[in-house]
């Protein structure tokens, strides 16, 4: 895996501590937790709010001469799209503004990356001039303005809908180097169209098969030849941000795509098997407000309860149920309820950027696990932790025991229904977690969701 750095922050990093902005003590963890984290030093400090991201741009433009630009509101000129591809963009956190005779306008987040300055001249065959702006804000107008790059398809009806075939796609005379890109776009729009969340590709008979995976039945749905899987495999891997010329070791990427005008994301995970690597995708709907999701006004008051106190907020329901969907929901409420709490995330995989907050991805390649990040975690001061999968007693009474600190903790639990979660729940070790239970959201399916306040759930899992 690359190492995600900040070339421009990396070389003025001390300047920050000259300048008073930010304390050398700061700075020395930020570069730690950096490592582990393999993000950049200047996302460290933000996200543990050492400083603001405006700071950070006013004092990268008063040392480096260069002007900045706040892309909130701003409009690019759509034709300069073609000068910087979409995997570029996204690699190097760069976007084309305008183009002024022979010198094309860049925003950068790293204007001191040099090697990202001169692949995009090579491939512009032209000047550029960089400004400084927000590597979130860069990737907020990637994510807008790049829709063919990453379009699953266009608006369809259901009647179009309803003799929608990938195959289609494969069998098309099509001989362009968009050819693996549209094959994949059209297995993923059948995939959405037949509301399934889960696709696999494998070897089978010197083929690679298509299956879809649904109300845990495996459907499948066609194969790629043998002829075409090796460049199929290299072009997924490539857009999920993988190493196409890796397949000994498992390696788990996220892929992005569009879906009426919606953003789709999908975790990308490859495995190797005796048969070959298998890929496995798990595609993520965005988040909805979560009015939209529990409609009763009682049941949100039982949630607005909880939100307001310290305490454990579980989350449950069976595989596949929406518990993500609900957490990433919860969490952008607590979000644009209070935006002075520091909340914050540990996760396999971040499925979606959440506003107002801080989301962490374990990384095994650096031996940034569940147990690290725990023994970190209680240095950024979170006031809100929500942890995805925890496997372990030690850190499910770990995790437990900050809500004696004024903590809340909002924690997942898989159960396929309500009888089944009591029988788990009557182990002793889930004692200390049943007595700090604020609030219990299960989800039956996504037309279905009971919401219980502290009293009841002691009450039920007594």
């Amino acid at each position: 895996m690359e190492t995600v750095t900040n070339k421009t922050l990396e070389k003025l990093k001390y300047d920050l501590v000259r300048s008073g902005l930010v304390p050398y003590e700061t700075i020395e963890q930020a570069e730690e937790i950096a490592q582990a984290q393999n993000v950049n030093i200047g996302q460290v400090l933000i996200n543990s709010g050492a400083i603001t991201e405006d700071a950070i741009i006013k004092f990268l433009e008063s040392k480096l001469h260069i002007p900045s630009v706040n892309l909130e509101d701003y409009t690019l000129d759509k034709n300069c799209l073609k000068y910087i591809n979409f995997s570029d963009a996204r690699k190097y956190k760069i976007i084309p503004l305008f183009k002024i005779e022979d010198t094309l306008t860049v925003a950068m987040a790293d204007p001191l990356d040099l090697f990202a300055i001169d692949k995009v001249i090579e491939t512009a065959e032209c000047s550029i001039e960089p400004v400084i702006s927000t590597e979130a804000s860069i990737l907020k107008k990637i994510d807008e303005y790049y829709k063919t790059d990453i379009t699953v398809g266009e608006i369809f009806t259901s009647e179009e809908a309803e003799g929608f075939d990938w195959r289609e796609e494969l069998h098309s005379e099509d001989l362009s180097d968009n050819h693996m890109q549209k094959i994949i776009r059209s297995i993923l729009k059948q995939a959405i169209i037949e509301h399934v969340h889960e696709v696999n590709f494998q070897k089978e008979n010197e083929a690679l098969s298509v299956n879809f995976k649904k109300n845990g039945e495996i459907i499948p749905r066609g194969e790629i030849p043998n002829v075409l899987s090796a460049s199929f495999v290299s072009k997924l891997k490539s857009l999920a941000e993988l190493d196409p010329s890796v397949s000994e070791v498992p390696q788990l990427g996220k892929l992005a795509f569009k879906v009426d005008d919606i953003a789709v994301i999908a975790s990308v995970s490859t495995f190797p098997t005796i048969m070959g690597e298998r890929i496995f995708l798990k595609i993520y709907m965005p988040p909805k407000k979560l009015a939209e999701i529990v409609t009763s006004e009682k049941n949100m008051q039982i949630i607005n309860n909880a939100i307001a106190e310290s305490g454990i907020i579980l989350v449950c329901g069976a595989p596949l149920s929406g518990k993500t969907h609900v957490i990433y929901s919860l969490l952008l409420e607590m979000a644009a309820r209070n935006k002075n709490k520091n909340i914050m995330t540990l996760e396999s995989l971040a499925k979606y950027n959440l506003d107002g907050v801080n989301q962490c991805e374990l990384n095994e390649n650096v031996n940034f696990n569940m147990d690290k990040a725990s023994r970190f975690i209680e240095f950024q001061s979170p006031d809100v932790i929500y942890l995805e999968g925890v496997k372990t007693k030690e850190i499910f009474d770990y995790f437990a025991s900050l809500v004696y600190d004024n903590k809340t903790v909002v924690m997942e639990f898989l159960a396929n229904n309500m009888e089944e979660l009591r029988k788990k729940m009557a182990f002793s070790d889930f004692e200390t977690l049943k007595s700090l239970i604020s609030c219990m959201v299960f989800i039956h399916s996504k037309d279905s969701i009971e919401v219980f306040d502290k009293d009841t759930v002691q009450k039920y899992l007594a």
